[in-house]
């Protein structure tokens, strides 16, 4: 299994605590130390130029990637390291996702900004299948999820949910003022998730 955008490693550590031989691969050095503690196999270089012999791989895994890449690129590169009866497993999120966002009650730009960034599942179709794979299924997925009022706003002072570093400083004062005066101790809301399976 290839994990492919590996980040800090959770998602590698969680398939080789399920039995899987896992390679990590990440273009931030900093990110790939970090991996690195939880899984021994991880290789510093970017989705787009995998360093990987051709068919080397049964599986590959894009988690919370595909925003962040050149798709056409990597998805290519993908399909050249997996075996002809590979499959990649794509996660990444609906657009329904970022019009029911909590946060966006708060930051109404911020819909649009991530609608730019993450694919429509049409578009992560298309570009899968012009990068070597024969099939794709799309599934949307709706998970529960729950952040408290402390948490929250430590997370948008910090800028720390990426596309906050976006917006104008103007809307992002006001959203955190509103935030301190209106948000509840417990925010329950849901994460719409898109995840695709391409085969080769």
């Amino acid at each position: 299994m290839l994990d492919i955008g590996c980040g800090t490693g959770r998602a590698s550590e969680a398939l080789v605590e399920r039995g899987s031989r896992v390679w990590g691969v990440e273009p931030e050095r900093e990110m790939a130390a970090l991996a690195s503690e939880r899984v021994s196999t991880v290789k510093v270089a970017p989705a787009e130029r995998l360093p990987f012999k051709d068919g080397w791989f049964e599986r590959a895994l894009m988690w919370l990637v595909v925003h962040l890449v050149d798709r056409p690129r990597a998805f290519g590169e993908a399909a050249r390291v997996l075996r002809p009866d590979g499959r990649l497993a794509i996660g990444t999120f609906h657009p329904l996702h970022f019009e029911r966002y909590w946060l966006k009650e708060f930051f109404p730009s911020l819909e649009a900004i991530d609608k730019a960034r993450f694919p429509a599942p049409e578009v992560l179709d298309s570009e899968l299948r012009a990068g070597g794979f024969a099939r794709v299924e799309l599934h949307r997925l709706t998970q529960t999820a729950s952040v408290d009022r402390q948490t929250a706003l430590e997370r948008v002072r910090g800028r720390f949910i990426s596309p906050l570093q976006l917006l104008d400083e103007a809307e992002l004062e006001a959203g955190l003022a509103r935030m301190m005066a209106e948000l509840p101790e417990r925010n329950e809301y849901a994460l719409e998730w898109l995840v695709a399976i391409a085969y080769k």
